[in-house]
């Protein structure tokens, strides 16, 4: 390893990384997986059903268990989920709370 080599923060692993050593790093590697409560992969456009009566702040209603949400989004944060429900919109999920449908 020589001296002029550029170093870049790898905030993954916490630690100061040679810029080489990281490009040769595979992206799938740093590719987020997420999982509902049951473990299945979730992806965009997947539907889900609720594993638990949910009280929605915000909107004084509560999504009954077994409700069936349509065409989530995946968000940055692993444990949530962008849906949309027919009387609310800009629903955000945990990934805890739901289950593939």
């Amino acid at each position: 390893m020589a001296d002029d080599d550029d170093y870049v923060y790898d905030e993954a692993s916490g630690e100061w990384l040679p810029a080489s050593q990281l490009a040769a790093a595979p992206a799938a590697s740093q590719a987020k997986v997420v999982k509902d409560a049951a473990g299945n992969v979730l992806a965009d456009g997947d539907s889900v059903i609720l594993i638990k009566d949910l009280k929605v702040k915000g909107a004084n209603q509560t999504l009954k268990q077994g409700t069936v949400i349509r065409s989530i989004r995946l968000t940055e944060d692993s444990e949530e989920i962008d849906c949309r429900h027919d009387s609310i919109k800009g629903l955000v999920l945990r990934t805890e709370f739901v289950k593939k449908r």
